[in-house]
């Protein structure tokens, strides 16, 4: 019983997924943040595009 016991408390396989999941989620953040930011950068540049279309006519 005792042996159950201390390889419960050496187990660290669930604390390795704990890990995987944290960095999971940090990077589908970034991946997040980054598009948005991304979006809006083109978004400007086809505004921009726009306008000096609309002034050329």
């Amino acid at each position: 019983m005792t042996n159950l016991v201390k390889n419960y408390i050496n187990d660290e396989s669930g604390a390795t997924a704990i890990e995987y999941g944290l960095i999971a989620a940090l990077v589908g953040i970034a991946l997040i943040v980054g598009a948005g930011r991304l979006g809006e950068s083109i978004n400007t540049k086809f505004g921009t595009v726009a306008t000096a279309i609309d002034n050329a006519q």
